[in-house]
């Protein structure tokens, strides 16, 4: 355990020194407080809106950003090690492949935790204090299960991401496969399945169809976030899963199973992967 906390603090600590921590906090605070308080502009509106708009437009806005900074801070995880020359320097150390692969996820696990707590964290502390119409009470639940499911978001990406890493033998090839990775996500997934339901004119099975969406982290981040606020009017494959009325519960622990999947086939990949 002492080697895997060895390993993620430095990884925790070369993400200050890089300035990722840094700069994930400020794109964070920066788009979460804008959000929150120019969210109704288009309206005609300024300041502070309800708190379940705030939430779901959140959510809508951090599943393209999380899993895209995930992917870019842990793809050259081992790939970029290898053509460092610096992996066959830290296996020469008292550590498995495992306690080396998992203290690296750790480390940046927690760049990733520290900053999405930091980043979004703000938005609920100015909308606590500005906002007349949401007490603190109301915040603390919708904003602790937003922040939370935002940091299994992006540790599971982070996890996919060492997937790439460890498959692959240049860190340019990684890169591009992360970002086809993100783009197969973020907007191929559902378009597939909004193609699907054009396609057969909405003749599918509308109690089996919602299960489809678990097939995807980013869509369970979306639905974690509106499972709170039954009133909201969604659009699109939301609106078709609320009706299905998923748990809280449930889908944490379909994150939960995201992140372990990534995480097993790594470990599995990195121990069979020559130095």
């Amino acid at each position: 355990m002492s080697a895997i906390l060895t390993v993620a603090n430095k990884e925790f600590h070369d993400g200050l020194r890089n300035r990722w921590v840094l700069s994930i906090c400020i794109i964070f605070a920066v788009l979460a407080i804008g959000l929150a308080y120019f969210g109704a502009a288009a309206a005609g509106k300024v300041g502070f809106t309800s708190l379940s708009t705030t939430i779901v437009s959140l959510a809508s806005l951090a599943v393209f950003i999380i899993p895209l900074i995930a992917l870019m801070l842990a793809y050259d995880g081992v790939v970029g090690e290898d053509e460092n020359g610096t992996l066959l320097l830290l296996m020469t150390y008292p550590l498995s492949r495992w306690q080396l692969l998992l203290g690296k996820m750790v480390g940046q696990g927690a760049v990733m935790a520290f900053s999405t707590l930091v980043g979004f964290g703000s938005s609920a502390l100015m909308m606590g204090i500005f906002s007349g119409t949401t007490t603190w009470g109301e915040l603390i639940g919708p904003y602790a299960a937003f922040i939370f499911s935002a940091m299994l978001l992006g540790w599971i990406f982070i996890a996919i991401a060492y997937v790439i890493s460890a498959s692959v033998s240049e860190k340019s090839k990684a890169a591009g496969i992360a970002l086809i990775t993100w783009f197969i996500f973020v907007l191929v997934f559902d378009l597939g399945l909004l193609g699907m339901l054009v396609g057969t004119q909405g003749n599918v099975d509308e109690a089996m169809f919602p299960y489809l969406l678990l097939l995807n982290p980013t869509d369970i981040f979306r639905l974690v976030n509106i499972t709170y606020f039954a009133d909201q009017n969604l659009t699109g494959l939301m609106a078709i899963a609320q009706q299905t009325q998923f748990s809280t519960a449930s889908l944490f622990g379909c994150l939960l199973v995201w992140l372990a999947l990534p995480v097993t086939l790594a470990m599995a990949i990195f121990n069979k992967r020559g130095l």
